[in-house]
């Protein structure tokens, strides 16, 4: 109460290579949520690799155990 907030800076940038066919698809894209989609579908792990995996631990384990 005291003392004045401070006024908020207004900078006008234009950017120096301006792409308006890009700035369209970017804002759709933004709008229909497809980057943060494409995010997390990249993350999928293939049912082979947990398969090897399970695998190669039982075989280990069999190894240490004495019984292979």
């Amino acid at each position: 109460m005291l003392m004045k907030k401070p006024a908020h800076r207004i900078f006008d940038y234009t950017p120096r290579f301006y792409k308006p066919e890009e700035d369209r698809d970017e804002r759709l894209k933004r709008r229909l949520g497809f980057s943060r989609m494409r995010k997390y579908h990249q993350r999928k792990k293939s049912p082979v690799i947990w398969i090897v995996f399970i695998i190669l631990v039982i075989f280990i384990i069999m190894r240490l155990s004495g019984k292979g």
